[in-house]
């Protein structure tokens, strides 16, 4: 049995982000759409948390809604303590977006800098900081390429690399791997968890990462959420008890069949077993 959504979690941390009771419905005159419906969820630091489920269930929505980017109709979310609006302000978390969304005529290295810069670090001093995040995704060597000139993969690891800029204690990840090829996808897969991982203790970030993988989500999370269809409910919350220091090979053992065909059933149900 996975927990259910709103159970108490058996830590004592506190949450990193608190959504209670959250609705999302956009007016129509005809047809009025539910995007989310009550949905509560709550993330403790240092987790690393998949939201799961079909096309149009309300994951990427209930993402907007934690960064801010969604206005919610009903309800309340806090992040690190503050309202998501305070939170975005104060730039207390990093996004990262399906596409990598760079500026072409920017340096990989460039790219990277641009926010630092904007909210007022000294070049000198965001160029250390960019070249530090471009080497742990793996890109030292690339600062002086322009984005039209890496792979899809590497693109989106400086999304990753500029999002890490100010060292957010929360990352937020919408599909950020969905559009790149299977065995590009596996290798960044296996490059975010050992990032994540490589961050001890309250060094820990937490990650709340968007996908429609089930493997993807078996593969990288501590917890997974599973969502119905519209209107966007969640429907079971499935504690992953696979060892932290898993490589790409687990996906081959029964323990990972077994939390994948748990995560399918979840998704089933939410479809009302169709």
């Amino acid at each position: 049995m996975g927990v259910r959504a709103g159970t108490p979690l058996p830590h004592h941390t506190p949450p990193t982000v608190q959504v209670e009771s959250v609705s999302v419905v956009y007016p129509a005159r005809e047809n009025t759409v539910t995007a989310l419906d009550n949905v509560s969820l709550t993330i403790r630091e240092g987790e690393f948390v998949s939201l799961i489920g079909p096309s149009g269930c309300g994951k990427t929505t209930l993402l907007r809604v934690i960064a801010d980017l969604e206005q919610i109709t009903s309800g309340a979310v806090q992040v690190n303590g503050m309202s998501s609006r305070e939170a975005r302000l104060a730039r207390a978390y990093g996004y990262v977006f399906q596409a990598p969304a760079l500026f072409p005529w920017r340096t990989v290295l460039g790219n990277v800098c641009l926010p630092l810069e904007i909210h007022g670090l000294a070049k000198t001093k965001a160029r250390q900081v960019a070249l530090e995040h471009l080497e742990r995704v793996g890109l030292k060597g690339f600062e002086g390429k322009y984005p039209w000139q890496l792979s899809g993969g590497m693109q989106q690891r400086v999304s990753i690399a500029r999002a890490l800029g100010f060292e957010p204690k929360l990352l937020m990840m919408d599909e950020p791997f969905g559009a790149l090829d299977e065995i590009t996808r596996d290798r960044l897969n296996e490059q975010l968890l050992g990032l994540w991982r490589s961050e001890q203790g309250d060094a820990r970030r937490t990650i709340v990462f968007v996908t429609h993988s089930i493997p993807e989500a078996v593969f990288l999370s501590s917890r997974i959420v599973v969502m119905s269809p519209r209107p966007g409910r969640i429907v079971d919350v499935i504690e992953s008890g696979l060892p932290a220091g898993r490589t790409l090979e687990i996906r081959d053992t029964p323990e990972f069949s077994a939390l994948a065909h748990r995560v399918r059933l979840a998704l089933q149900d939410g479809h009302g077993g169709h």
